[in-house]
Order: C-alpha cells, then sequence, then structure tokens
C-alpha cells in the first residue's frame, strides 16, 4: 500500500469526493448538530433579530437576578411603560413578570404630521429554587425599572451553610 494512502494530509487537490455527504459520515452528524443549536438558540434575544420581534408585537425586557443569603432581587428594564401596565404574579416555585406596551407618538407641524404607534407585550417566568417568604414580597416601579424584591425564609436561609477552605 503507498504511503500516501494511509497519509490524508498529503492528499491532492483535485481528489475531491464529488459526494462528500453520501462518502463522509460525520457530515451528516455534523449537519444535524447545526440543526440542534439553530433550534437552541432560536429563543434567545440574538441582537439583530430584537428589532424584528419588537415590530411583531412581543419584546423581552432585560433583566437582572440576584441572590444573596437574605433575598433574591430581580430588576427588569421596562423602558416607556408604567405601573399599570406590568403584572407581577407569584406562584409556588415561580415569579411571572407579564405586561403590555402601547406607546404613541404623535407630532404636528405646519405642513406635516407624523402618528407612530408602538404595541408590545412579553411574558417572563423565573423559576424559584428557594423557599419565599410570600409576605414580606415587595414590588416597587421606578423610572421605567420594575424592581422585585423576594426574601427567603428562615428555613431556606439556613439550608445553605458557607464551607471554609483551608490551606495544608
Amino acid at each position: 500500500m503507498p504511503l500516501r494512502n494511509l497519509l490524508p494530509s498529503i492528499r491532492r487537490r483535485t481528489d475531491v469526493p464529488a459526494r462528500y455527504e453520501e462518502e463522509c459520515p460525520l457530515s451528516v452528524v455534523q449537519k444535524e448538530m447545526n440543526r440542534l443549536f439553530d433550534d437552541f438558540f432560536r429563543g434567545f434575544d440574538v441582537a439583530p433579530f430584537r428589532a424584528m420581534r419588537e415590530r411583531l408585537g412581543t419584546f423581552s425586557p432585560s433583566l437582572d437576578v440576584k441572590e444573596d443569603e437574605k433575598a433574591i432581587a430581580v430588576h427588569a428594564e421596562l423602558p416607556g411603560m408604567d405601573e399599570k401596565d406590568v403584572e407581577v404574579l407569584l406562584a409556588e416555585n415561580t415569579l411571572t413578570l407579564k405586561g403590555e406596551k402601547k406607546e404613541e407618538k404623535e407630532d404636528k407641524g405646519e405642513n406635516y404630521y407624523h402618528m407612530e404607534r408602538t404595541y408590545g407585550s412579553f411574558h417572563r417566568v423565573i423559576p424559584l429554587t428557594v423557599g419565599i417568604d410570600v409576605k414580606k414580597v415587595k414590588a416597587t416601579f421606578k423610572n421605567g425599572v420594575l424592581m422585585v424584591k423576594l426574601p427567603k425564609t428562615e428555613e431556606a436561609k439556613m439550608k445553605g451553610k458557607k464551607i471554609p477552605v483551608s490551606v495544608e
């Protein structure tokens, strides 16, 4: 057997297979993996598609979720919205934020009239992994930012224990 058949790096450029998919089973796997990744990332907020979704009547507000020993804090950016447009629901182990944005801009001039309307809705569900003291939950809205503070129950606070790390 010639040595060049054993070494794929010495392959001549003219030896390109005509039907690569049929001869190389890994190309089928690669296509399937690409399809899986495309399906997986389709639900995420990718910048080029954000404007298109907003025109279609949906948008996804930016969220910051922070947890410490005492509470979970959720901040949602909702520009152009009022507190009456937002609904906050707390169920067993989820926090649901939903709302609807309605905005109308009207500009009249001597020789022109411009009217622009924007509508959109959102629905975000945040899973909660610890017990929440429902009686102490507080939601505030200021300057287009919704802040929800979810204090943990005493039982949930005691479940976690910090373990010191020592050097030997």
